[in-house]
């Protein structure tokens, strides 16, 4: 079961208001939400990047910028023996693709956000035990966005940008990401 909360409240599949923006999930879901830049990186990682470099790759966790749990699959989380409690600090987006074993973790670049050194240690450090491959992504929806982070991005790591869906920057990560 999929829990979806915007703003701490369930979703009844009704749309809030005529400037909100429609999250499309691969099994017909939709979910809405509040505008803004952060939200629209949200939709399109979830909508272009998924697909083209995660097909088939279920979404278990989206949070927004308030630290709400937007989608949490909670259960299937601890399935895969992650170890998840309220004050560990989950990445914007998790990605979990079953076939090729592959945990994808992605940062939506918004302001400061991004897969950095200390945060790339933070997630390791949280998923030890886990035995999936995991995939650091920092999302950005523009090429600007990214420049102003570059410096900051932890090698071994994997860069999108949103208005360039098609490619990936590889920070010499072992495992080059193809659909």
């Amino acid at each position: 079961m999929i829990n979806i909360v915007i703003n701490g409240n369930k979703l009844e599949g009704t749309q809030l208001d005529s400037t909100s923006k429609t999250l499309k999930l691969a099994n017909g879901a939709q979910i809405y939400l509040a505008p803004g830049k952060h939200h629209e990186l949200l939709i399109a990682i979830v909508e272009k990047f998924s697909p083209r470099f995660a097909p088939g790759a279920v979404v278990l966790y989206v949070g927004d910028v308030l630290n709400k749990a937007i989608i949490y699959e909670k259960d299937r989380l601890e399935q895969l023996g992650m170890p998840i409690t309220a004050q560990d600090r989950l990445p914007d987006i998790i990605f979990y693709d079953e076939a090729r074993n592959l945990l994808f973790l992605v940062e939506a670049g918004i302001s400061h956000l991004s897969v950095t050194h200390r945060r790339r240690r933070e997630l390791e450090t949280l998923l030890e035990g886990f035995g999936a491959t995991r995939i650091y992504v920092s999302a950005f929806l523009y090429l600007a966005d990214y420049g102003r982070n570059a410096s900051h991005i932890a090698w071994e790591s994997h860069v999108w940008i949103a208005e360039m869906p098609d490619h990936m920057i590889h920070y010499n990560g072992d495992i080059a990401v193809h659909g």
